[in-house]
Order: C-alpha cells, then sequence, then structure tokens
C-alpha cells in the first residue's frame, strides 16, 4: 500500500460576497479534486483543541494525528529541529519575523516578502550587534525569506506565562496591545526596539525603498518555546515499518517532519508563496512513492494567499494545486498498485480577515479500497464536508483512518 496526504495550508475559507456566496475552494475549478470527491469519502475535522491558537503549528500537529494539548511546546522550536539547531532542555527557541511596521501599524508580517538573500544580511547584522552585548547568550538564524529564529540559551526570563503574539493575526492593525508581555517581555520588547535602530539606514533596505519595495524596520518575535518531543509517525499508526518523507518550503512542516522520523525532501524552485513551482512538488512527490511508503506534500500558498485577503490568489492556488500537484500523485499511487490518499487544510484561513481560525476544515479521503458509504459528494469544498457524516472534533484521530483497511 502506497499513500499520500496532501495539504493545501489555510485554503479553507468562509462565503464570499463577491463570488455570489461561494467559497474559494467552491469557486476554483478543481475537476480532479471533484473526482476524487464522487469516488472517495468527504468529511471534516477540528484539528486545533479548545483554548488553543489556531497557528499551523498547532494545527498541523493535529491534522498529522498528534494530539497538540499532549505535544505541543511551541511554533519555534519545531522551526529550530528543521534548521539542525540542537536546543537543551532549558534553551529557549523563538520565532523572529521581519517586519514592516509603519506608525505602530503592522503593514506586513513579512517585510513585503523579503527574498532570503536580504534576510541573512540582516539576520548576520543582529548577530554581530546585539548578541555580543546581551545579558542573555543569543544566537540568530536566518531561515527563508522573513522566517527567522533566535535562541536564547542561558538566563533566560522567559516562562510559560510570557505571552507573544503571531504578526499574521494583526495585518493592518495597531500594535501596541500585541507586543510581548509577562515573564521576560521587557527582554524581548527591547530586542525588538534594538533591530529597529539598527535597520532604519541598513543599505539592505535602503535598496528596497529605492525599488518600490517595503523595508524591514524590525524584528517580530513570538511563537516562543523549549525542545519538542514526539513519537515516531510507524509507532503511533502502524505495527510494520512505514518509511515516510515530507515536501515542503517551510520550516515548520520540515521540523515536525523531522520529530516523526520523515525524510525531508528539497525540490528547487519551492518558496512557501504563491509564485512556488506547483509542477516540481507534484513530480517529486510522485518520485518519491518509488522508494517510500508515504508521501506527505505542504503547500504553503493557499495561506499566504489567505493572510493577504486575496481571493483571486486563493482560487488560483487551488486550481494550480489541482492541474499541478494532484495529477502525478495519482498516477504515481495507482502504478504502485493498492493505494490511499488522504487531502486536508490544517486550519482555515478566511481572507476576510486575513488570519486563522480554529474552524473545522473539510478532507477528502480516497483510494484503490475506499468506497463512498452514501451518496457521492459531487465536489471537495466546505459545504460537501458540512453535510457528511463524517466528523471528528478531536482532529487528531482522524489520520488513523488512513491506515485501516475499511472505511472510516
Amino acid at each position: 500500500m502506497k499513500y499520500a496526504i496532501i495539504i493545501p495550508d489555510g485554503c479553507a475559507d468562509w462565503a464570499v460576497e463577491s463570488l455570489n456566496g461561494q467559497t474559494p475552494m467552491q469557486a476554483a475549478q478543481t475537476p480532479n479534486l471533484d473526482a476524487l470527491a464522487k469516488t472517495g469519502i468527504i468529511g471534516r475535522n477540528q484539528n486545533v483543541p479548545a483554548g488553543m491558537p489556531p497557528g499551523s503549528d498547532v494545527a498541523t500537529l493535529g491534522l498529522l494525528g498528534y494530539n497538540p494539548l499532549q505535544y505541543y511546546t511551541g511554533r519555534a522550536p519545531l522551526e529550530a529541529v528543521a534548521q539542525g539547531i540542537e536546543l537543551q532542555p532549558e534553551d529557549w527557541a523563538i520565532r523572529c519575523n521581519l517586519v514592516t511596521i509603519e506608525n505602530d501599524i503592522m503593514k506586513s508580517f513579512t517585510a513585503g516578502h523579503i527574498s532570503s538573500s536580504e534576510a541573512k544580511i540582516l539576520i548576520a547584522v543582529l548577530n554581530d550587534e546585539i548578541a555580543p552585548v546581551s545579558t542573555v547568550g543569543l544566537q540568530f538564524y536566518s531561515g527563508v525569506s522573513y522566517r527567522n529564529l533566535v535562541v536564547a540559551r542561558d538566563r533566560v526570563p522567559l516562562s510559560a506565562n510570557t505571552q507573544t503574539y503571531p504578526p499574521h493575526d494583526y495585518t493592518d492593525q495597531q500594535i501596541n496591545s500585541v507586543l510581548p508581555s509577562g515573564d521576560g517581555s521587557l527582554f524581548l520588547r527591547n530586542l525588538m526596539d534594538a533591530s529597529r535602530r539598527i535597520f532604519e539606514n541598513h543599505p539592505v533596505n535602503r535598496q528596497r525603498i529605492e525599488t518600490g519595495k517595503l523595508p524591514a524596520t524590525q524584528i517580530w518575535l513570538w511563537g516562543i518555546g523549549q525542545k519538542p518531543q514526539l513519537p515516531l509517525f510507524t509507532n503511533q499508526f502502524s505495527s510494520t515499518p512505514i518509511r515516510g518523507a515530507m515536501i515542503t518550503a517551510v520550516d515548520l512542516l520540515r521540523g515536525i517532519a523531522s520529530l516523526i522520523g520523515w525524510e525531508i525532501i528539497d525540490v528547487p524552485g519551492i518558496t512557501g508563496y504563491i509564485d512556488t513551482d506547483f509542477a516540481a512538488k507534484g513530480n517529486y512527490a510522485a518520485e518519491t512513492l518509488k522508494t517510500h511508503d508515504l508521501v506527505c506534500v505542504h503547500i504553503e500558498a493557499t495561506d499566504e494567499a489567505g493572510h493577504e485577503g486575496s481571493v483571486e490568489k486563493k482560487i488560483k492556488a487551488l486550481e494550480d494545486i489541482d492541474a499541478q500537484v494532484v495529477p502525478p500523485i495519482l498516477e504515481a499511487l495507482k502504478s504502485h498498485g493498492d493505494w490511499r490518499l488522504f487531502i486536508s487544510p490544517d486550519h482555515p484561513t478566511p481572507a476576510a480577515i486575513k488570519t486563522h481560525t480554529s474552524d473545522y476544515v473539510p478532507w477528502l479521503l480516497a483510494g484503490s479500497d475506499i468506497t463512498p458509504s452514501t451518496a457521492s459528494a459531487p465536489s471537495y469544498n466546505e459545504e460537501t464536508a458540512r453535510h457528511s457524516n463524517f466528523r471528528y472534533d478531536n482532529g487528531w484521530e482522524m489520520l488513523g483512518q488512513l491506515f485501516i483497511r475499511k472505511e472510516p
């Protein structure tokens, strides 16, 4: 049996007036997904437990079958794993976005999707000018584009009572009420203030402004946490070894994959944005199935479109996934005999509010031995999932069904 998981991050949405009351999933032309819906099973999950923030960190753990209430320790430490950063139990990892703030407004939580090469230069400056004079042991690490990390290694004043806030939740909003608070908040705020002074006249920012791009005005610190521990995926769901692999441009997913024992497949041309190489993701996934039992393909483009409030970009990304990611994976699955395909976002990212919610998400399960248990659904979207009998209030209980040789 071969398995594939496709995660169109944040693709679930709300009804949009300009789409005549449809969601982007309903409005998108997705004939391949709709064909699978007619022969598979549709359902819905709530991947985010009540009281937990609906970030991709929490939601992806739930989607992949890990109870966030039991295993979640913070977002940044998961990304640290992806970067090969060794954390000691007392260390704190902190997500370090490069952002654009103007007049105390979060203009861009991505600093205008700053390039990785530009970000690397700015992060290096922080290591040169902030880390040496800090009373806490600090090391800044560059990642992909605006997604970077800092690790505090000794005499750290942080605790479980420290509150930080995801910058993507506050696009075009005042930031004064969502600055770090609680234990160690002054330490975090001081780092953010210092970065603002360092970045103000930096050549990278001067060049960006001259070319009409947004500057990285400062760092934004959030997603703090300590070293995580996750059981291996095989031990969770199968008595026989399952060799898994992850394809993603996002360190968060790479970190989770590493912790659960999956290989990371590097794919050229994938960006974590709407300009990603969708076809490369599909083709590399198909090739990976020759050597692995399971491949998981994560696509960030749909989530980024939601954060930008762009219904059009989300529809385009969904159509690209349907046309370029699904077909090669499906063809490869079928060529190996028995197969299962599971498709689901982790959480919704409604374009109307430009951030995540903890609402239910629609999933689709298809396979060589899967048959609809009721009248087949005409398409795969939030509405058909809402009418399904298959609902998991604890979303992490769903994925085990992927490995049960019968209908859920």
